[in-house]
C-alpha cells in the first residue's frame, strides 16, 4: 500500500498579537539573514504552543511533525483545544505554508475546515455546488452528472434556489460536507464542522467516509472531539499535544492514551457545558456539569454525585435530565434518568437551579471512562453534550472484583441511585 500524504520535519510558527510578520527592525534581520544563507533568526525564540500560558510574542503551532498516510486509511486527529489539530490540516489544504518542512501529497485534496468553506453568502446553493466543484478542480459535466446525488445527500432540496446568507449553519454543513464527498477526492479531510449538523446527518457522513475509504480507497482525515465517532470511524490514530505528535498507532491505542491523559484531575470543579466543544445542540439549557465525591481520586466504591446547572428561559414541563457513563471501549455501562428513579422528579421547571443525581455506590470496574448527559420532555431531546469529561476508576485495595455486580454481556452495572433538587 503506497502513501498518500507524507509530512516531513513540518513545524509552523506563529507570531501572537500582531498583523503581519514583524518590525521594520526585524524584517531587515531577516533579509540579512537570507542573503548570507543563514536560518531565520526568529524560529529559534518560538515556545511550545501552550494556550494557557502567558509567553513570548512567537509561538510554535506544530513542531518537527512526521508521520505518512497510506491510500484508503482513515486517520482520527484527536487532542485538546489547540492541540495544533485544525493548523495542520490547514497546511494539508493549503490554506498556509508550514514555517519548516515539507508536506506531499498524492492525488486531488478536498477540504471542509469550517462552515460554509468556499460558499459565497450571495450565490444560491446550485451556484455554490458549481463553484465548490470548480475550486475542487473538476470539470462542469462532472459537476452536472453528480448534481442530483450532492442534493439528494445534503436534503437541501428545497432551498436549493436559495442564496446560502439564509442558511442555517446546519444547512451550510450538510451541502459543503456533500460536495466535497461526491467530487471524488482522493483525500478528503474533514475538520471538527460535522458536529455542527443532527445525529442524522452526522452518520450519513461517517458512513460516507466510511464507504469511500473502503469500498473506493480514498484517504480521509478526521479531526473530532467525539471519540464514538472517530472510535467507529477511523483505522489509525494521531494524537496531538502542544503542537506535536504525541502518539500515532491503532484508534483504540491512541483514545485510551488521550483518555488516560485528559482524566480528571479536579473531580470538584465545575465544568463550562456553554462552551464545551461537544455540545450538540445549541438550546445552552445545561450550563455546567460537577462530579463531586469527599475521596481523594474516583475508586469502584465511591460515592459520587452529578451536579447539573441548569438556565431555563421558560417554563420547562417534566423535564427528565439523564446522565450516561461509557468504558473507553464505548460499551454503556450505566444510565441514569431522573424519571425512571423512585424519587421521580414529576414537576415543571423554570429559571436557573441545579439536579444533583446521587450514586451510593459507583460500582464498576476499574479503567478509563467519559460521559456524556442529556435533557428530555417527553418525545424532544432538549440539550445534549457527548464526551462531557473523561476520568480513570480507581480499584480499591479492599475490593475484589467478585464484589461488583456486573454483566460483561450488556455492559451495564446495576446501581442504587436518587435524584434530588
Amino acid at each position: 500500500m503506497s502513501w498518500m500524504i507524507k509530512i516531513e520535519d513540518v513545524s509552523k510558527m506563529y507570531r501572537l498579537g500582531l498583523v503581519g510578520s514583524s518590525t521594520f527592525q526585524d524584517d531587515i534581520k531577516r533579509s540579512w539573514y537570507k542573503l548570507r544563507g543563514k536560518e531565520d533568526p526568529f524560529l529559534k525564540v518560538g515556545e511550545e504552543n501552550k494556550r494557557d500560558v502567558i509567553g513570548g510574542d512567537y509561538v510554535w503551532a506544530l513542531n518537527d511533525i512526521n508521520f505518512e498516510v497510506e491510500q484508503g486509511e482513515v486517520l482520527g486527529i484527536i487532542g485538546k483545544n489547540g492541540a495544533g489539530k485544525s493548523t495542520l490540516l490547514k497546511l494539508l489544504s493549503k490554506v498556509t505554508k508550514p514555517t519548516t518542512g515539507k508536506i506531499t501529497t498524492r492525488g486531488r485534496i478536498a477540504s471542509l475546515l469550517e462552515v460554509g468553506t468556499g460558499f459565497h453568502p450571495e450565490l444560491t446553493g446550485r451556484e455554490n455546488v458549481f463553484l465548490n466543484g470548480a475550486i475542487l478542480g473538476m470539470k462542469k459535466n462532472e459537476i452536472k452528472s453528480k448534481f442530483d446525488e450532492i442534493v439528494d445527500f445534503s436534503g437541501c432540496e428545497r432551498y436549493i434556489d436559495s442564496p446560502v446568507k439564509r442558511y442555517s449553519s446546519g444547512m451550510h454543513v450538510r451541502l459543503a460536507f456533500a460536495v466535497a464527498a461526491h467530487l471524488d477526492p482522493e483525500i478528503l479531510v474533514v475538520d471538527e464542522v460535522l458536529a455542527v449538523g443532527d445525529f442524522e446527518f452526522q452518520k450519513k457522513a461517517i458512513g460516507k467516509m466510511k464507504n469511500v475509504s473502503k469500498n473506493e480507497g480514498r484517504t480521509v482525515l478526521f479531526v473530532s472531539h467525539n471519540i464514538a465517532s472517530v472510535r467507529s470511524l477511523c483505522t489509525k490514530g494521531l494524537l496531538m499535544k502542544n503542537g506535536t505528535v504525541d502518539f500515532l498507532g491503532s484508534v483504540d491505542e491512541t483514545i485510551n492514551k488521550y483518555l488516560q491523559k485528559n482524566s480528571l484531575s479536579n473531580i470538584n470543579t465545575d465544568i463550562d457545558l456553554l462552551t464545551h466543544p461537544n455540545r450538540t445542540l445549541k438550546t445552552n439549557l445545561l450550563t455546567s456539569l460537577r462530579l463531586f465525591t469527599t475521596d481523594k481520586a474516583i475508586y469502584s466504591d465511591s460515592n459520587i454525585e452529578f451536579i447539573i446547572s441548569y438556565d431555563f428561559k421558560s417554563k420547562i414541563k417534566t423535564p427528565q435530565f439523564c446522565v450516561l457513563l461509557y468504558n473507553s471501549s464505548d460499551v454503556l455501562v450505566f444510565s441514569f434518568i431522573s424519571n425512571y428513579q423512585d424519587n421521580n422528579l414529576n414537576t415543571d421547571l423554570v429559571g436557573v437551579g441545579k439536579i444533583t443525581c446521587n450514586v451510593d455506590k459507583l460500582n464498576v470496574l476499574s479503567g478509563n471512562y467519559y460521559l456524556t448527559i442529556k435533557l428530555w420532555t417527553p418525545g424532544e431531546l432538549l440539550d445534549e453534550i457527548e464526551s462531557v469529561i473523561s476520568f480513570k476508576v480507581e480499584k480499591k485495595k479492599d475490593m475484589s472484583s467478585n464484589e461488583l455486580k456486573y454483566d460483561n454481556t450488556l455492559g451495564i452495572s446495576f446501581i442504587n441511585s436518587y435524584w434530588h433538587h
